[in-house]
């Protein structure tokens, strides 16, 4: 049987950084990139998202308009979704890694056109803010293993969850089963950090990931929150993952500026059967 190869980068996005400065791979949150010269059939991306097992895969195809550069797609192993901050950190890491330059744009269905560019302590992704209101206690709440002392959401299903300090963070042990029953909400547990300004867990069980790595669109809902509370616009994070991941947050008008660095764990090609 003949095979199609697709190229094919597995890259570690918001990594942690070493006493040297230097980015750690196996840290972060990993996607695979891969470079389309054409759309396959949705159920095939979905079957190659599936086999990478990443929390996301991007696939991107030449753009073709002054609008952006390439299209921008994200399916986790079990579905399409309408925002991924680190795949589309990934994605613009591997290409300007391999095209050179110090941008590049990208179109999507649902998130407008984001950008990579090149920043002077990493790459800086663009991402629209997203805003968060103060809501009521319901299920969510209690099924994170403690009590937040405030629930910031948004009716994209961007759930935030206050607590007083890291440790209680770090203490966290959700039921995830019943997280999950409640849909694909990103329930993002957030509280000031002891080396960095902020840090946070995130539980996305309804989407294909018990707990994420990084979550770039978590800290698109978290730089407008901490902003305000903080008062000033940018800010240190962490992801308190098993991988953990860190990120410089900055708010520009409506754009949450995520800076942080990536690594390329694995390059090749992917073989897909005819």
């Amino acid at each position: 049987m003949r095979a199609v190869t697709l190229d094919y980068w597995h890259v570690d996005a918001f990594t942690c950084t070493g006493n040297t400065g230097s980015p750690l791979p196996f840290t972060g949150n990993q996607a695979a990139v891969m470079p389309l010269d054409e759309w396959l059939p949705d159920a095939t991306l979905q079957a190659i998202a599936a086999e990478n097992n990443f929390a996301e895969t991007a696939f991107v195809t030449r753009d073709g308009t002054d609008a952006a550069d390439w299209k921008l797609r994200w399916f986790t192993p079990t579905e399409e979704v309408r925002l991924c901050g680190h795949a589309t950190m990934a994605s613009g890491y591997a290409l300007l890694t391999r095209d050179g330059g110090d941008k590049v744009r990208f179109s999507t269905r649902k998130a407008g056109v984001l950008e990579v560019r090149r920043g002077d302590t990493g790459y800086e992704l663009a991402l629209p803010a997203i805003p968060t209101v103060q809501g009521e206690w319901d299920e969510a709440a209690k099924l994170l293993g403690a009590t937040p002392q405030e629930i910031w959401r948004n009716a994209d299903g961007y759930d935030i969850f206050f607590f007083e300090n890291e440790a209680a963070v770090r203490a966290l042990d959700p039921d995830i089963r019943g997280l999950g029953l409640l849909g694909d909400n990103q329930f993002i547990c957030t509280a000031p950090g002891r080396d960095t300004d902020v840090v946070s867990r995130v539980f996305v069980p309804g989407g294909g990931a018990d707990e994420d790595s990084f979550t770039g669109s978590a800290h698109a809902t978290l730089t407008p929150f901490w902003a305000d509370r903080l008062g000033r616009a940018e800010f240190t994070a962490h992801q308190a993952s098993r991988r953990g991941g860190d990120a410089l947050c900055r708010l520009e008008e409506d754009r949450a500026v995520l800076t942080g660095s990536c690594v390329t764990v694995v390059e090749g090609q992917f073989r897909l059967p005819e």
